[in-house]
């Protein structure tokens, strides 16, 4: 047998140049970077979302009435509950107005306390009648000014103690064989007449003074310019019809509340007992 002698494959030119030129080049050559194609698959990528986007804006996907009906449904839950629990406020610090204290009075009567000699200054001449020197001074201002548009003014009755309260109650309730009641209807019982304080006074018409200390004197000149006028001088009615004191209508009785003494006198309590 004949020994056939080995010879060392060669490589075959022919064979690669009948493979592909894009295979080839990847078999001869180092693999190019894929940087290129990644920017490429990321623009791609973009323009697709963007398209979705498009899509969805143009076609939007309706709801169901069910889904609609539950979250409109759930949205007016969340409302009822909030406004009807109103939030508490416990913290400390939180202020709370006390309920004014009922203050005690006899029928209707509130306690005062009596002004001294030396708070006083006259209204009248004679000196005979008094008020608190800053209810007189407006008072003698009011009743200057009155003069003028033809309205006299004239003081009853200023300042008075309690020995004197005392007897216009109870001695005149005797005289005139009044009970209690409808005797503090008009008067106040001694210690509890606006009087003392100095700062009221009753008024009457100096052209018509049968109208003195009546309800007569409402329909005077009088009493018309100071339902127009007393404010400008600090002066209010006192009694006026259906007061809550339950005291008689007295269009004579005027007090003066233009300081912070007046204001504190007659407002500070006003709940009767």
């Amino acid at each position: 047998m004949e020994l056939l002698e080995y010879q060392q494959p060669t490589t075959n030119h022919s064979m690669i140049d009948d493979i592909p030129e894009a295979i080839r080049e990847t078999v001869e050559t180092p693999q190019k970077s894929s940087l290129p194609v990644a920017i490429l698959a990321t623009l791609a990528l973009g323009i697709g979302g963007i398209a979705v986007g498009l899509l969805m804006f143009l076609f939007p996907i309706k709801s169901s009435p069910q889904a609609s009906t539950e979250t409109v449904t759930d949205q007016a839950t969340s409302v009822i509950q909030e406004t009807s629990e109103p939030e508490i406020n416990d913290s400390p610090t939180a202020e709370t107005i006390p309920e004014p204290e009922p203050i005690e009075n006899v029928l209707g009567h509130l306690p005062y306390e009596q002004a001294k000699p030396s708070e006083l200054a006259p209204i009248t001449a004679d000196g005979s009648i008094q008020l608190k020197k800053s209810a007189a001074t407006e008072f003698l201002k009011m009743q200057s000014v009155a003069r003028r548009q033809g309205i006299i003014l004239t003081p009853i009755s200023g300042f008075r103690n309690e020995e004197t309260q005392k007897y216009l109650f109870f001695e005149v309730k005797k005289n005139r064989l009044q009970d209690t009641s409808t005797r503090a209807e008009v008067s106040a019982p001694p210690g509890y007449s606006e009087h003392h304080t100095g700062y009221a006074v009753d008024i009457g018409d100096g052209l018509v003074p049968a109208t003195n200390l009546s309800p007569k004197f409402a329909n005077t000149p009088a009493f018309r310019w100071l339902e127009k006028n007393a404010a400008r001088y600090s002066f209010e009615l006192s009694f006026p019809q259906d007061n809550p004191q339950g005291i008689s209508y007295e269009p004579w009785h005027w007090r003066y509340v233009g300081d912070r003494h007046s204001l504190e006198t007659f407002y500070k309590a006003r709940n009767l007992k």
